[in-house]
Formats: C-alpha cells, structure tokens, sequence
C-alpha cells in the first residue's frame, strides 16, 4: 500500500499530462483544430483546449469534457488513458 502524499501528487500530473498529449494527437490525426474542439464542446475560447493539453497552469480535462471530446472525435473514452503506466 502506497501513502505517500507526494508520490501520489506527481503520479496524477502524470496521468493527467499523458491524457492531455492522447486528446491532442487524437485531436491532430483528425485535423480538428483547437479553437474547432472547443466550440464543439461547448465551450467560446481555446483556452479550457490549449491548457489542458500541456497541463499549463494546472489546468486538465475532467470526465465532462473527456466525454464530450469523445463523441465529437468519435473514439471510445477510453483511447484517453492509452499508454498510462499504473
């Protein structure tokens, strides 16, 4: 059993930052723009898009959004966590 508040801090930016890079290159191999993903999601700027694909500002995507960008990619949600080591 692992209790480590820190490990456990830095193991989460991970997940997050790899699910960031998969909605990016998913979003890029459909040549669907930033700007284009966040209208389609329902949101005005790039902003919520930009940030959470690099985790800048501590920013991620939340099972809301990852949904929504699923079905306008049309992958399975989960093509998000690919490549996440446990």
């Amino acid at each position: 059993m692992r209790d480590s508040e820190e490990e456990n801090s830095d193991f989460t930016q991970k997940i997050y930052e790899q699910i960031g890079a998969n909605v990016k290159r998913l979003r890029e191999e459909r040549n669907i723009t930033q700007l284009e993903l966040s209208h389609a999601i329902g949101h005005k700027s790039v902003s919520v898009v930009s940030c959470a694909e690099i985790c800048h500002k501590n920013y991620h995507f939340n099972i809301e959004h990852l949904s929504k960008i699923a079905y306008v990619l049309e992958v399975d949600i989960c093509e998000f966590f690919k490549e996440i080591e446990l």
